[in-house]
């Protein structure tokens, strides 16, 4: 592997913009999920709409972190 390789590989690494368009349909999954259970909340199950948001929260920290 030669020194234009290893820049060729340095600059793949480096741009983010590729991976936002891998994260978009996550975010957005994760907004409508968050916006239902504010719903549920709303409409007066407090319980299960704080359940939903605290597991949906947690799968996109998880999600976020690579885990």
């Amino acid at each position: 592997m030669g020194g234009q390789d290893d820049f060729g590989l340095w600059e793949r690494e480096l741009r983010p913009e590729e991976e936002e368009d891998e994260g978009r349909p996550v975010l957005v999954a994760a907004a409508l999920t968050a916006a239902g259970f504010t719903a549920l909340m709303l409409v007066g199950d407090v319980r299960i709409g704080l359940a939903g948001l605290a597991a949906a929260v947690l799968i996109l920290v998880l999600w976020r972190i690579g885990f």
